[in-house]
């Protein structure tokens, strides 16, 4: 029996440079200011990657590999809870592709592979607008967002 499966594509224009938003996705101490999460690796292909929650705890939170990887325009990751590494079903995939976009960078991040209606896929629909919108804000302004908040009761 095959799984279904979904993905997730968001796009987004930041007034930045390819070589930044790559930089700002693959760096710790960047990741960490927009992210609240250091993602870390050496982004060679093949290599491991984790998605270390930048706290006291520094709890492992996601692990990959790095399938693909071609600076400052692709990097393509394998993804999964840290909880299920050891099941291959449990992966999907992050494709971030950064094109230069006249005096700005076009970032696509598309998220496949996930198993349709799972807790990844639902909750990765939530979590990568805020993310994205942290990512921009903080390179054009300096300041990410609070991608913790939660929504005001009404």
């Amino acid at each position: 029996m095959t799984r279904e499966t979904t993905s997730f594509v968001y796009v987004t224009y930041i007034a930045s440079t390819p070589q930044k938003v790559f930089e700002a996705i693959t760096r710790p101490d960047l990741a960490r200011r927009y992210w609240g999460h250091e993602n870390v690796s050496d982004w060679k292909q093949g290599s491991k990657w984790q998605h270390v929650r930048a706290n006291d705890e520094r709890s492992v939170e996601l692990v990959g590999d790095v399938i693909e990887t071609l600076p400052p325009h692709r990097l393509v990751i394998s993804w999964a809870n840290a909880s299920q590494a050891a099941d291959p079903l449990a992966y999907s995939r992050v494709t971030f592709e950064i094109e230069e976009y006249e005096d700005m960078a076009r970032l696509t991040v598309t998220h496949d592979e996930l198993e349709a209606e799972s807790g990844m896929a639902k909750g990765i629909s939530k979590g990568w607008p805020i993310v994205l919108s942290s990512l921009k804000s903080f390179l054009e302004t300096g300041r990410g967002l609070d991608v913790f908040a939660k929504p005001k009761a009404a």
